[in-house]
């Protein structure tokens, strides 16, 4: 991996940490924070999947770590940032990706996240417990991600990434 890809990794990441920082909104039992959502459609689209979990990933660690995030970040932001990644490599569509990350995260993420909030956490929830909050976090970080991504790909040094 070379130090330019890895500079914006962590840029990605910084993104995604403050983003959650300043714009989350509620979504039934949980709060909603789009802007993992949208990093992980972008990154997965600029730098691909392998990317796109590790940023996840860091974002997940750095917000736990600082006391903003839940171990929920983990399961939801790093399945749906693979998914996407995978889908657009797949298809070459950017939607694709969407697809791929509200996949992940607003279906697949809540049955991983039963199992890990009991042992990690636990509560004993059952999927539909997590699918609501999920699925409104990621559909609308996935619409601004859609929307962002076109444009930050017209940018030089995004197109070099590819």
């Amino acid at each position: 991996m070379n130090t330019r890809k890895m500079m914006f990794m962590t840029m990605f990441v910084a993104i995604a940490v403050a983003g959650s920082a300043f714009v989350s909104f509620p979504a039934g039992i949980a709060r909603a924070y789009p802007i993992q959502h949208a990093v992980n459609v972008i990154v997965a689209i600029v730098m691909g999947p392998g990317a796109a979990v590790i940023v996840a990933f860091m974002t997940g660690l750095v917000r736990v770590l600082t006391g903003t995030g839940s171990l929920l970040a983990f399961p939801g932001g790093m399945i749906g940032a693979f998914l996407a990644g995978v889908f657009y490599q797949r298809f070459k569509r950017n939607w694709c990706a969407g697809i791929g990350e509200i996949i992940g995260t607003g279906l697949i993420a809540p049955l991983f996240a039963v199992p890990y909030a009991k042992i990690l956490m636990g509560t004993t929830v059952t999927a539909f417990f997590f699918l609501p909050p999920f699925l409104v976090s990621t559909v609308s970080g996935t619409i601004i991600g859609l929307l962002l991504a076109p444009r930050l790909l017209k940018l030089k040094i995004f197109k070099d990434l590819q």
